[in-house]
């Protein structure tokens, strides 16, 4: 396994193996030591590699990420696994702000809690947070699920699209044109689905709520017709 530690190697050189792996390549198994908070690490993935993380990082770790497995053994800065295609992020510990930002598909598993924005205008991701998260998260969320077992904080999923969250604990506010809805049984099994893959092993579907947009703030309504 090649091992490259980011306290004596430049940061690109990591970058660019990873880039550079053609088909039926070798080396698929990466190991990271000595992050020491650093930007950008493994981003742009586009091959089923495996990458383990052991530190903490900074800005924008495993983004766009297409095919690759990243485990961070530590938090990571805002914006990890922003526009993430597919594959899987793992954060063993804590994420900062807009965590799976524009994310289009893959599973982003945060194992602490996530800041702000978490999810922000998602678009196929599927995010689970084993704690809480910060205001405004799922804000424009288009497609994908979000779910959280702990709490959720102020204007979940504010302009929401279709997007699906799910919260188990208290929400301190909905945003605009988001509601509660029915927990149906296609939504149980997809909750399970996804709790299993994120290893959540404590929380049950059946203790969550489900969220979604009242489909109202995007939609032209004749009745207004003048007002337009």
């Amino acid at each position: 396994m090649p091992v490259f530690d980011l306290s004596k190697t430049p940061l690109r050189e990591l970058n660019g193996a990873l880039h550079g792996l053609g088909p039926g390549a070798n080396d698929t198994a990466f190991e990271v030591i000595h992050p020491r908070g650093h930007h950008a690490v493994a981003v742009g993935i586009d091959s089923p590699v495996t990458v383990e993380v052991r530190g903490s990082v900074g800005y924008y770790c495993a983004g766009m990420n297409d095919g690759g497995t990243v485990t961070i053994h530590g938090s990571a800065g805002p914006g990890v696994a922003e526009n993430m295609m597919s594959g899987t992020v793992i954060i063993e510990g804590d994420a900062s702000q807009y965590a799976g930002a524009t994310g289009r598909g893959g599973l982003l598993v945060v194992k602490g809690n996530a800041a702000s924005r978490c999810g922000i205008s998602m678009k196929g991701i599927d995010i689970v947070v084993h704690g809480s998260i910060g205001h405004m998260s799922a804000f424009m969320g288009q497609s994908g699920h979000l779910v959280v077992c702990g709490d959720a904080g102020e204007a979940l999923g504010d302009s929401l699209y279709e997007a699906k969250l799910f919260v188990r604990g208290s929400v301190k506010s909905l945003g605009t044109d988001c509601v509660e809805k029915q927990m149906r049984p296609k939504h149980l099994k997809k909750l399970a689905e996804l709790l299993e893959k994120a290893g959540v092993t404590d929380a049950k579907p059946e203790e969550f709520r489900r969220y979604g947009s009242a489909r109202k703030l995007y939609n032209f309504h004749i009745d207004n017709a003048d007002a337009y």
